[in-house]
Order: structure tokens, then sequence, then C-alpha cells
């Protein structure tokens, strides 16, 4: 059985552009894109995704918002952050929203796909910059003296060490 991809992308030659790579993998279905989250509740529904593939930056209803709205009504579906941003602010923000993985657009293309996969798994994909931001962010709390603010496991942490 193919694993459904949901796409949520304000900008159409994206959209487009990750709906002939999804159809190119015979593991994966591309169901649909949206320009933002505004009716996400009902698109998920509706095309019932295994992964949903989420911009940040868009107009109306934004990622962030669309991920914890989707987290809540749906916690069953994967949820992969695709972005221009490499700020901290953004990855923690979507990281401590329930977000899966966490990928820049400028990702090649195989690495995605694998990342989509990945996640199907039980991993946590991420661009590697973005590992090392995490894992960064993590060691600085830390050595602050600070809890564990995102609750990761030992494998989770050592996982991050490897990816950065």
């Amino acid at each position: 059985m193919k694993t459904k991809i949901l796409v949520y992308d304000d900008n159409r030659g994206r959209q487009e552009a990750l709906q002939l790579l999804i159809s190119g993998a015979e593991d994966m279905l591309f169901v649909g894109a949206r320009e933002n989250c505004n009716r996400i509740e009902d698109d998920v529904t509706a095309l019932q995704p295994d992964v949903v593939l989420m911009d940040i930056d868009m107009p109306g209803t934004n990622g962030i918002e669309g991920l914890k709205r989707l987290r809540k009504q749906s916690p069953g579906v994967f949820i992969i952050m695709q972005t221009v941003f490499e700020d901290d602010e953004k990855i923690f923000t979507a990281i401590h929203a329930g977000a899966h993985g966490y990928f820049l657009k400028k990702t090649k293309p195989e690495k995605l796909i694998e990342g989509i996969r990945e996640v199907l798994e039980g991993g946590a994909p991420m661009t590697p910059s973005v590992a090392r931001q995490v894992l960064t962010m993590f060691t600085a709390k830390s050595d602050a003296g600070e809890k564990n603010l995102f609750n990761l496991t030992e494998r989770e942490i050592e996982i991050l060490s490897m990816l950065s």
C-alpha cells in the first residue's frame, strides 16, 4: 500500500515539483496540495494522508498553526516541516508543536524522499544543519542547568549527534 502525501505550500511551482517527485516514488502517492492551512482539518479528513509536508510561512493560517491543529485532530499523521527558515526560533517552535521532521527547502529531492520513509519508520529526519542547531540548543540548555525541555530520549540525542 502506498504512503499518501499531502503538501501545504503557497508556492505553486513548489507544489508541482513535489507532486512530480512524490509521484516518481513507487511507494508514495501524492494526494493533494494546498496553499495554506485554513481548512487543514477538512483536508486531512477528506484526503487521509499518512504524511504531511508543511511549509511554515504561508498566507492565512501558517504552517506552525496548521501543525498544532493537525496534531490535535490527527495525532497519527506524520508532519515534516519544509521551509527556507533556518533560525532557532522557528525550528524549535515547530519541534515543540510536534513536527516529526524538519527539512530546508534546499534539501536534495532524494533526501526528502528518504526523510519521508524515515519518519514512517519512527525516525525524526532533519537537514544536517538543522540537526546541528537542535543539538547545539539542547546542549546549551543542558549546560545552563535546565531540564531536557524537549523530553528527548538518549537515542534521539544520539541520532541528532550523528546527523550534525
